[in-house]
């Protein structure tokens, strides 16, 4: 039985991001990390930070940026991942839109109007149903202060690093989970689609009513998708 969990978070969050996730799922493994995603300027980077403090095998799961992180992980070190979640990313690298708007961020940020996450973003980032929960939104906000400008622009920088895993896919053979929130505006359920079509023997989830953020917005149907994963 695996020991070690990984749980990756996406841009602007933190580990708070998969609170009930750990609380929940804390009996099943001698350990469960949460590793910071903020603190260097690739994703090659991060990933073999990470992998140099990890036991030798591993389950992984990550979420948006983390997926990113987690297909690079699996890129550098296939035989160390025991089992992989994607949730709510892509295989893809960014289009050239995307890093035109990636760039634009870090512009800003640079020039001191960084601002986290406002209200005017959430409705990119969670159900409608959800806007006015304060037990998502909290979370939301509090994570973004915390990972802060210098953070932001570090995983913005990151993540126009990473390249395209597309081709990793078909080399996938571990119990692979892929989910997506059937409304995520900004890794829509295609990408997902795209991905478990790729990986042999794949299990495609889609969480109903739900945005980019499943761990926060549907976190009991979330856990109960991680634990049908680790059993299979």
């Amino acid at each position: 039985m695996t020991k070690t969990l990984v749980l990756l978070p996406g841009l602007l969050n933190d580990a708070a991001l998969w609170s009930r996730q750990i609380d929940a799922l804390s009996d099943r493994f001698d350990e469960i990390l949460l590793p910071d995603l903020s603190q260097h300027e690739t994703v090659q980077e991060i990933a073999a930070t990470i992998l140099a403090g990890l036991p030798r095998r591993f389950a992984l799961a990550g979420l948006s940026m983390g997926g990113y992180v987690a297909l690079e992980m699996f890129r550098q070190a296939p035989e160390r991942i025991e089992r992989l979640a994607l949730l709510d990313t892509s295989a893809r690298a960014d289009d050239d839109d995307q890093r035109r708007r990636r760039t634009g961020l870090i512009q800003l940020a640079d020039m001191g109007r960084f601002k986290g996450v406002t209200p005017r973003l959430l409705p990119m980032l969670v159900h409608p149903s959800r806007l006015d929960d304060p037990a998502v939104t909290g979370p939301i906000f509090e994570m973004a202060a915390r990972v802060g400008r210098d953070g932001f622009i570090r995983q913005q920088k990151a993540i126009l690093s990473r390249d395209d895993s597309r081709d990793l896919l078909a080399r996938v053979t571990c119990p692979t989970l892929i989910a997506c929130g059937r409304e995520d505006l900004l890794t829509p359920l295609a990408l997902s689609e795209e991905m478990a079509a790729a990986v042999p023997g794949s299990r495609l989830e889609v969480i109903e009513e739900c945005g980019h953020l499943p761990a926060l917005e549907r976190p009991e149907r979330t856990t109960a998708m991680l634990r049908r994963w680790l059993e299979d």
